[in-house]
């Protein structure tokens, strides 16, 4: 067969930033956006995010500087996944949680030459911006505000900046598909967060992608719990865009807010961290049923029952996916079959709690011997770590070749999370590599030994971790909270190890249990298990705990 060369017409780079385009034609009349009083069309979105990529053209902004932003989810920070790389430049989304002094280390690895602020986070920027050091030029400021801002900054605002751009302005569109359009920086579970650099191609994909796999329909109305800083919201700034969808933007996510903006918008999809899960199904005040069923995409660790029935008998339907900054979204989630719905309860968890196959984007998955390399047996039981290919996942670390080369080796993206994959092909995480307690020789999953500290009533969270042990090496040490109608009463460690010893093997049964006000978490709400671990160490080794 002729060998037949690509052209200009059909290898046009692959870019997310088409999917604003389309809306503004398709969708142009509908609402884009609603942020408490202010609602904007897909077509004054699309006006917006051209004026304010031709504004940074005008400031000096070259293709592939970084330009940041400062700020929860509002308008504005929706915009400017759009704008930014419209202008030829790559943007970052800071951890709106963050302390002045990670921000400033942030600023500094990254480069940032113009940040866009939250009026409300003023200080700890010129804080964050103070702590750079002499040789390092700081970002241009500009504010984002909802009140009146002062007269000292009125040529340095947000708006002011849009009304200087070209509403006709040509966007810069990508010179090759892999250029990097983001670069977002890991939660630092680890405390050692690494810049993460995805291109025009790899979000294309995982916007697309998820919205197949999530079946999401044309013109949903989404809830903005996630926070578009984290993984840029999972991709989903730029999938809303896809479907026309209406964009529910808030500044917080307490039960109240989310149950508030569900019912006066009726809310269809949303995505959310365990954590609000959690908050929500105890929500003791909203005991009414939504006005119409909301479906949630959650990662992380997946759903005990008791939340699992508390959020479906409310109207939520769950799906559990698995996904990391650095693959841009989910690209493994749990694929539900209509007859698993008449299962019983504890039967459907069980299955939720896992995170599944494959997503139809991504291009293999599978679990490995850490050793050997090779495929662990579909048995449920083998563990090996979880390795990827998919054309989402990141381009590397940002001037970190070594930890762009440890990541991507043998052809495979590891994910440094251990799992099993079950005789029906759906894999399950059992456990961080780092996270694994080896007790006698057991490898022990703390992602097990959670789940049944979490079917406890009286238990609000709980994480486990490594505690030394003369005997046995190390043993898993609980840390848990209580719920706060539990909170004035006493529970005994041995109480909640004889739970844990009437549901688990006896080597996997928490030898030491903390209960804590609350768990460490980092600003996207992961428990920071490094702390409980230096936590744990500092108990002193288990001196007798033989069984």
């Amino acid at each position: 067969m002729e060998i037949l060369k690509a052209s200009a017409a059909n290898s046009s780079p692959l870019t997310p930033l088409g999917f604003l385009e389309r809306a503004a034609i398709v969708y142009g009349d509908y609402t884009s956006i609603i942020y408490n009083n202010t609602t904007y069309t897909w077509s004054q979105t699309y006006r917006r995010c051209r004026q304010l990529a031709s504004a940074l053209v005008s400031l000096g902004i070259q293709r592939k500087q970084v330009v940041s932003i400062f700020a929860p989810n509002i308008p504005a920070i929706y915009e400017l996944h759009f704008a930014v790389p419209m202008s030829g430049a790559v943007l970052n989304t800071i951890n709106f949680r963050l302390d002045s002094s990670a921000i400033s280390v942030l600023l500094r690895h990254s480069e940032s030459k113009l940040l866009f602020v939250d009026t409300a986070s003023r200080q700890i920027i010129m804080e964050a911006i103070s702590l750079l050091p002499p040789d390092t030029s700081p970002p241009s400021l500009y504010f984002i505000t909802d009140e009146d801002v002062d007269p000292k900054d009125s040529d340095r605002t947000y708006e002011s900046l849009i009304a200087k751009g070209d509403p006709d302005f040509k966007w810069v569109r990508p010179e090759s598909e892999w250029d990097p359009i983001v670069l977002n920086y890991t939660s630092g579970t680890t405390a050692a967060p690494k810049g993460v650099v995805h291109s025009h191609r790899g979000v294309f994909l995982m916007a697309l992608d998820t919205l197949i796999d999530w079946s999401v329909p044309k013109q949903p109305v989404y809830l903005w719990v996630l926070p578009m800083f984290h993984s840029n919201g999972w991709s989903y700034t730029w999938a809303t865009a896809a479907v026309g969808a209406t964009n529910i933007c808030i500044r917080r996510t307490d039960a109240a807010t989310i149950y508030g903006a569900i019912r006066r918008y009726r809310v269809t999809h949303m995505c959310c961290a365990p954590v609000i899960l959690n908050m929500l199904s105890n929500a003791e005040e909203e005991n009414e049923p939504l006005p119409n069923p909301v479906h949630i995409m959650t990662g992380g660790s997946p759903p005990p029952a008791s939340i699992l029935s508390k959020m479906e008998s409310r109207g939520f339907i769950l799906t559990h996916g698995f996904g990391m900054t650095e693959t841009a979204g989910s690209l493994i989630t749990c694929a539900w079959k209509p007859e698993w719905d008449r299962l019983p309860l504890a039967d459907r968890a069980r299955l939720k709690a896992r995170q599944g196959v494959r997503t139809a984007g991504a291009t293999a998955v599978d679990v490995i011997d850490t050793e050997s390399g090779t495929s662990v047996k579909w048995d449920g039981l083998s563990l090996g770590e979880i390795v990827i290919r998919s054309g989402s996942i990141t381009l590397g670390y940002l001037k970190n070749p070594a930890a762009t080369a440890e990541s991507m080796k043998g052809g495979w993206f590891h994910t440094g999370d251990m799992g099993v994959i079950h005789p029906d092909g759906y894999i399950q995480i059992k456990d961080r590599l780092k996270d694994v307690i080896i007790s006698g020789g057991e490898n022990v999953s703390s992602v097990e030994v959670e789940s049944v500290l979490y079917s406890n009533s009286v238990i609000h969270e709980a994480a486990v971790v490594a505690r030394p042990d003369e005997f046995w090496g190390e043993t898993p040490c609980a840390f848990v909270s209580l719920k706060p109608s539990q909170s004035s009463q006493k529970f005994s460690e041995k109480e909640i190890i004889e739970f844990c010893r009437s549901k688990l093997p006896h080597y996997m049964v928490p030898k030491t249990v903390v209960v804590v006000d609350e768990l460490p978490k980092t600003s996207t709400g992961k428990i920071q298990k490094f702390l409980l671990r230096d936590m744990a160490k500092n108990l002193g080794p288990l001196r007798v705990s033989k069984m």
